[in-house]
Formats: C-alpha cells, structure tokens, sequence
C-alpha cells in the first residue's frame, strides 16, 4: 500500500497488517461484512482534526493583524447531521446551497449565525427557510435576487444580512467545469462590466437589506494558490470603489476557497498554513496602499476537509484481461458499484488511485482499470492503477479520497441502492448515512 509513506492520500488513522487494512482500529474486512459494500468510510477524528487544523491556519495568520477570520465547512462536498456537528465542534460555519443541505444543517442544530446560504438559483422558500432560521448570511448571485430577499425579509419582518457574489476575472481549478470566476458562467456578479458594483448600490439604498461584504470563489481543487492573491486585490479594489461612493466600508469580504487534495500517489494538497501567511502579507499591503482597513474575513476550503478522510471500499466481482491496440493488456476489474458513487471520473476525467486492502499478496502489478456495473462504456472508478495480478472475485479494493463529492453526488443509476457512510472512531463503527436498499428504490415508485 502506499500508505503510510504517502499520508497525503489516505486517512490518518489508516494501517496495514499482514495485507488487511484497518481504519481507526477496525479490519475492512470487518467493517465489509458488518455494513456491506460499496460503503464509505469515514476517519471521524482525521475530519475533526482536519477541520481544526485549517481553522487554526487562517485564524491564526490574520490574529496579528487584528482581523477575524471565519472558516466554512462545504455542505455540497458531504453533508449529514453528524458531519454538520463534529465540524462545528471544531469552529466551523456551515456553508449550504440548497433546501437540504440547509435543512440538513438546522436539523443538526447549527445555529443561524453559523449558516450561509449560497446559490445561483434560490427559491423563495430556501431563502423563506434561511431568513426564519436567521442565517448569517445570504449570498446574492444575481440582481433581481436582491428584490427577491428584499421582498420575504419584508413579509418576514426581518432585515436580511447579505453579501455580492463577485465575478472578479481570476479563476483556477482543476477542470473547466469547475473554474468558477471566468465570466462567461452562471455565478455571479461581473467585476468588469460594473454589475457587481450596480448590485452593492441597490443593496445599499435597500432598507430591507444589510450589506455584509463581497463574496469570491475562484475555483475548486486548487493545488497553485497564486489565484487568491488576484481575486483578494480586485476584491479590495472594489471595497475601496464603493466607500468612496458611499463613505461606507463594507465590513466582510470572502475569499472562497476550493483548497486541491491529493488524488493519486505523489501529489500534495495545499499547504495551507504556507497559503494563509502569504495573504496576510499580501492583503495588509493592498490595504494600506488602499488606504483602507482590512475588513473581516472568511475563507471556504471546500473538500480540503473531507475528502482525504473517507475511502469507498469495494468488492471485486469480474476480472478479466483485455489485449489493447498496441499489443499490450490491461485487467480490467469490476467492482459493486462505480459511477453512481464515483461519477466524477466520468464528469471532470478526475485521477484515483486504489489498492487490494484484504490480504497480502506477492503476486507481480499488472497496469489495471477499476470499473464499475452499470451500462455504460465510461463506468470507470480508476482508469489506471497498478494492481496484484492475482486480483480476484472476492477481494476488497479502497479507493481514498472519497469524501468529497463521492456520497453527495451519488445516484441510482441501473437502480442501484445508493452506499451508506460509515463513521469509524476508536475501534467503533456506526452507519451516519444508511445504506439505500431495493425497497427503498421501489417505494418512490408510485405504480
């Protein structure tokens, strides 16, 4: 296994013996016949720690310079009641896109303060939803959602703290689809074309409205951080604009996130202490050359905190090797489950990596492709990995860093059940996410 030389990829209270792993003390070979496969795995206390850990980074890099600093944690990445409490345990706001992320995390008992709502398409009821739980702040995403919220902090009686979803022009990440800053896309308010700035006036001159900050993301699995120091300038480039307009300072801006994780073996994720000092450095010098102060911050580190600590735990059905073009083979080897638990090796080309976990073996590697069951030629979890050539029906596979977008994206397809998640903490296990079954599928059926 690659682990522990490469700690970077899989969770921390991962290890091996005699070819079987063993997560925060429990066999997978336990845990696979206990909860089934394919079921995800998730390292409690590497999240905690993860959570903290990034907390104390960008807290503690704006602490001398006197400014507070709050950390979302990504509902979209994974979410559920237990994940919303450890998380916030830890000191992390909750950051939702939809009905019910948003519910989810009011039913885990987050208080509003602590929950943003974001989305480029809110309904009236999520925003109805939102501003009855007393969120801490609604995201505006377009010019006529401003009258939107207006209009139900009205009928509610409220006013509703908000702030400008910025398109500043900077953008990064690994993939097109997930390059969020660009302009031509569906997020957001236009740095360039004036809209942002149209967008902070009629919030402004709006009763109903108060304008917490600006809002950016630039992206997602960023592994080059140069990108936030771009949108951080234009961000305080247009704070600045404003108070001249207004004589006012919003007092917040977001700087987003979409921290990158390791994937495969050899890649690093963000280092993200090394990150949070370079822009304290960076954004006190734009200040003063602003001529402003620097206001409260809030940074969003997407899957950075979830996704390297849960693995998806397979068993393997058919193995079969297929003569390429080139004269050469690969095995291909099928799993209990593959794009609708891992669709994004098929949406984004996105890279894992994976290992035989349920015995030893000093079989040779022979280059293999991991798929899944479902009808579809591009039903691929790992397009090339090196797997024991005695790999066979009966084994257990772990794909790492599964945490993000694995169980939150996951589907039916075929009419799969879809995995439950598994939470395993000191030598203890228990489903936060309850595996789907038939009956489950059947009974939205009506017939």
């Amino acid at each position: 296994m690659t682990h522990p030389t490469d700690p970077q990829l899989w969770p921390a209270n991962v290890t091996v013996t005699d070819g079987v792993l063993s997560l925060a003390g429990m066999s997978v070979t336990e845990l696979a016949g206990t909860y089934g496969t394919p079921s995800f795995l998730l390292d409690v206390a590497d999240l905690r720690e993860r959570a903290a850990r990034y907390r104390d980074a960008l807290v503690g890099a704006f602490a001398p310079l006197g400014v507070d600093v709050d950390v979302y944690y990504a509902s979209k990445a994974f979410l559920s009641t237990a994940v919303a409490r450890w998380v916030h345990a830890e000191g992390l706001r909750i950051d939702t896109a939809a009905h019910g992320e948003l519910a989810t995390a009011i039913a885990a008992g987050i208080p509003g303060a602590d929950i943003g709502l974001h989305g480029n398409n809110k309904s009236a009821a999520e925003i109805t939803l939102a501003l009855g739980h007393g969120v801490g702040r609604i995201v505006i995403d377009s010019l006529p959602e401003i009258e939107l919220v207006g209009s139900i902090a009205a009928e509610l009686g409220v006013r509703a703290p908000v702030m400008v979803r910025v398109t500043t022009g900077v953008h990064a990440g690994g993939h097109e689809f997930i390059a969020t800053a660009h302009e031509d896309q569906k997020f957001g308010l236009s740095l360039a074309s004036g809209a942002a700035l149209e967008a902070m006036e009629r919030i402004h001159a709006d009763d109903r409205l108060d304008l917490l900050g600006l809002h950016s993301h630039i992206g997602s699995q960023i592994l080059d951080p140069a990108g936030f120091g771009e949108a951080a300038r234009a961000l305080l480039g247009l704070r600045a604009e404003f108070a001249e307009r207004t004589g006012e300072l919003v007092p917040e801006v977001d700087l987003g996130g979409g921290f990158g994780i390791a994937y495969v073996p050899g890649e690093e994720g963000v280092d993200v202490a090394a990150l949070a000092a370079d822009l304290a450095g960076l954004l006190a010098t734009e200040a003063q050359a602003l001529g402003t102060t620097l206001p409260r911050l809030s940074f969003e580190p997407g899957r950075a905190i979830v996704g390297p600590t849960m693995i998806t735990l397979y068993t393997v059905g058919t193995v079969k090797p297929v003569v390429l073009d080139d004269g050469g083979s690969r095995l291909y080897v099928s799993v209990d489950g593959g794009m609708s638990d891992n669709i994004r090796t098929a949406l984004y080309d996105a890279d894992y990596h994976a290992e035989l976990v349920s015995r030893a073996t000093t079989a040779p590697t022979v280059t293999a492709r991991v798929v899944g069951k479902h009808c579809e030629s591009g039903d691929i979890v790992v397009r090339n990995v090196a797997l024991p050539a005695d790999v066979d029906a009966g084994d257990l596979l772990a794909v790492p860093a599964t945490g993000a977008y694995g169980r939150s994206m996951a589907s039916n397809y075929n009419l799969l059940p879809r995995a439950g998640v598994v939470a395993v903490a000191d030598g203890q296990a228990r489903e936060i996410v309850r595996r789907e079954t038939i009956e489950d599928v059947l009974a939205l059926d009506m017939g």
